[in-house]
């Protein structure tokens, strides 16, 4: 896999390139993977993957209302 000009290039056995696609646009996938990473303020980190969006939110809203979270991301991995 390649990075060029930002966006992310798949080198095939032949050598031809391929350019691949954003995750909204696969229509093979039924459902999208979120990620909740949690860092504390002690420096551990903690992740947890959701199907669910919301679920993925509500998780880290709750998580950041904690005093020992220094902060609590939602990020689509796939």
């Amino acid at each position: 896999m390649l990075i060029l000009e930002g966006r992310m290039t798949t080198v095939t056995k032949d050598g031809t390139k391929r350019e691949k696609t954003e995750f909204g646009r696969d229509r093979r996938r039924k459902h999208h993977h979120w990620l909740v990473s949690v860092y504390y303020a002690d420096g551990e980190k903690f992740g947890r993957v959701y199907t669910d969006k919301d679920k993925a939110t509500r998780f880290a809203e709750r998580q950041r209302r904690s005093p020992v979270v220094k902060t609590a991301r939602v990020t689509q991995v796939s």
